[in-house]
């Protein structure tokens, strides 16, 4: 393996070093990881795992800038999405290296966010969520692949060069941040506060090197049926069947964008690249009353050549026609409300150097290729890519039931990612020894 640049008369500090002072920390990086589950942070609940990070930054010796999100000022952005839940006392994170040294070399940051989503029915679960279990090389909890170990793996990256008496020789950003499983205005605050860097690396799960993905819309339906006794339902129309009439004629559309003609390059070859989910739905007052109200909340997936007003302006269309054709349209009543992501897609070129050189690097570490990756769903690399004039990738550990039930990760795979970090670290940014 080649050197990382250093700065010293010195004999530099072989890769292979580095690799073995990564995988030194397994016990110490598990640990961190079984800390981070064990904090139920779901959305608007994040803040004790935020202040184990601050504290954990401030224990490597990064400087910890520690604040709340100033929803007036992300408004303005064009990458705003539509808040669901009050910022107060919810703050983002970011550990803040500044090399001592000469500083040279290119600026790095790594993102990851705290929140997670809601565990859904914990009878299903084998274990209760938010208890850390390890099972051979799995780590079991909510959270502990999406993305807590990506979190983990970056903090313990920069913690192996550290016990090699190493700094980065450049800038580099190590943030953690709140809210990205609903709209990523935890990230996008950090892009309003200024931060920007030469590239950014985002350890989500994903699988090879994610490159490309999806926008995202969420919408809520909000309909009014014709309610009358349940004895005569014939007569009335329910407001959650109207609801489910007007998800099945979107459905239609989804059917649509995953015709083969009407694929998005990248997607091509993927099975089911667009979904339309319906995520959640509440309705109906009483067991012989034919339900006047409901509320459906959806989240429609499009691809990075359209933007959210072109799909917000489609599923419209849909809806309306569906309205119209409805033989009782005219007691009926539906308002479409925007909250949650409002997120375009991205393409980033697969010459970009943090493509090129992080690739490299793995093959170099794991002795396989990375492989790019198209993913059918949103990720904070977006404002990098799209507003923040700083190249980003997503490239973590290996797990699997993300958002689903018994959610688990790799260790193995966090060591391994670990490891990669560490040596792009060194060699992104160049070293300088500390001592």
């Amino acid at each position: 393996m080649p050197h990382p640049r250093e700065d010293s008369s010195e004999a530099p500090v072989s890769e292979a070093a580095i690799v073995e002072a990564a995988h030194a920390l397994r016990g110490r990086a598990v640990r961190m990881l079984e800390e981070l589950v064990a904090h139920p942070s779901l959305l608007g609940h994040e803040q004790s795992v935020q202040a184990y990070m601050a504290q954990t930054f401030a224990s490597l010796g990064l400087r910890v800038d520690q604040f709340e999100i100033d929803e007036e000022k992300i408004r303005q952005h064009a990458g705003y999405s539509p808040s669901i839940v009050s910022y107060e006392g919810r703050t983002n994170v970011v550990g803040i290296h500044q090399p001592s040294g000469p500083a040279r070399g290119r600026s790095l940051i790594f993102n990851g966010h705290v929140d997670v989503v809601p565990t859904g029915a914990e009878v299903l679960w084998t274990h209760p969520p938010f208890k850390p279990v390890i099972d051979a090389d799995r780590l079991y909890g909510r959270g502990a692949a999406d993305m807590k170990a990506g979190i983990a793996a970056y903090t313990m990256a920069y913690a192996a060069l550290r016990s090699l008496r190493l700094e980065p020789a450049a800038p580099v950003y190590f943030q953690s941040v709140v809210e990205e499983e609903c709209t990523g205005n935890g990230a996008l605050a950090c892009l309003v506060e200024g931060y920007r860097a030469d590239a950014a690396i985002i350890p989500e799960p994903l699988g090879g090197i994610m490159t490309c993905q999806l926008g995202v819309l969420w919408l809520a339906l909000e309909v009014l049926g014709k309610p009358v006794h349940a004895s005569v339902a014939q007569t009335g129309v329910g407001a959650i069947d109207f609801s489910l009439y007007l998800f099945s004629e979107l459905k239609k559309l989804e059917q649509s964008w995953n015709e083969p003609t009407n694929r998005y390059r990248n997607y091509a070859h993927h099975a089911h690249p667009i979904n339309f989910n319906l995520g959640k739905i509440q309705g109906g007052e009483w067991a012989s009353s034919v339900p006047s109200a409901c509320r459906s909340d959806i989240r429609i997936g499009f691809y990075p050549d359209m933007n959210v007003a072109r799909a917000k302006a489609e599923v419209e269309a849909v809806l309306a026609a569906a309205y119209a054709a409805h033989p009782a349209h005219e007691s009926l009543s539906y308002t479409v409300i925007y909250e949650g992501f409002q997120a375009d897609g991205f393409d980033l070129d697969l010459e970009s150097p943090i493509v090129t050189e992080l690739s490299k690097c793995h093959r170099d570490i794991a002795g396989e290729p990375l492989e790019p990756s198209a993913f059918t769903g949103t990720t904070d690399a977006k404002f990098f890519n799209i507003y923040g004039q700083t190249p980003a990738v997503c490239y973590g550990p290996t797990g699997s039931s993300i958002h689903g039930i018994d959610e688990w990760v790799s260790i193995d795979s966090l060591m391994q990612v670990t490891a990669v970090l560490a040596v792009f670290m060194a060699r992104w940014c160049g070293v300088n020894r500390t001592g």
